[in-house]
């Protein structure tokens, strides 16, 4: 028989969570003003039920004792718990910092790389601006040469020449772009 999706389900983990938040409110009860002012008062009392001679010293400091003796040894196992917890709390911390300055590292990388990307792109602007140069002096020459050539011949030699030097010239800047798109 399979258990109905809107029966309570019994969960074992929920009065342990309790207890545990139970005893953590304990904890930090302990630890208040509230908790010396009471301490404080049953002290006080005590001491006064034997100065007022309704109970014995002895049998009031026997009490007071054992009294005192099991609140201290609760107050030592909540101060373990205590610092368990604190414990596994810088745990997580020191992880989360191990974690973090792996993350630093790896920036650190990324800008380095990306610095080294753009000395080769500053490298590669150069190298265009020098192309682009180059073909201003041929397109200069092109035109000395067109100005100065009367042979019809010997300025459509010029002119192929001139030509094929343009065409390489931009196969060369065509070249740098593409592998610049390639980055």
């Amino acid at each position: 028989m399979h258990p109905s999706t809107t029966a309570q389900q019994h969960n074992p983990a929920v009065p342990a969570q309790n207890a545990v938040g139970g005893i953590e409110r304990m904890i930090v009860w302990i630890g208040s003003p509230t908790s010396l002012v009471l301490h404080t008062f049953a002290f006080v009392g005590f001491f006064a039920v034997s100065i007022l001679r309704w109970v014995p010293w002895d049998l009031m400091l026997l009490v007071l004792t054992t009294v005192v003796s099991l609140e201290a040894i609760y107050l030592a196992i909540f101060i373990q718990m205590t610092v368990n917890r604190q414990s596994q709390s810088l745990k997580e911390v020191e992880q989360d910092v191990g974690d973090i300055q792996e993350n630093i590292e790896e920036l650190g990388e990324n800008v380095e790389e990306l610095g080294e990307n753009v000395e080769e792109l500053g490298e590669n602007v150069e190298e265009l601006g020098e192309n682009v140069e180059d073909l201003k002096e041929d397109v200069e020459d092109i035109q000395e040469d067109i100005g100065e050539d009367t042979d019809d011949e010997l300025r459509e030699k010029r002119h192929a020449d001139m030509l094929e030097s343009l065409t390489n010239d931009v196969r060369a800047i065509l070249k740098s772009l593409e592998s610049l798109k390639g980055r």
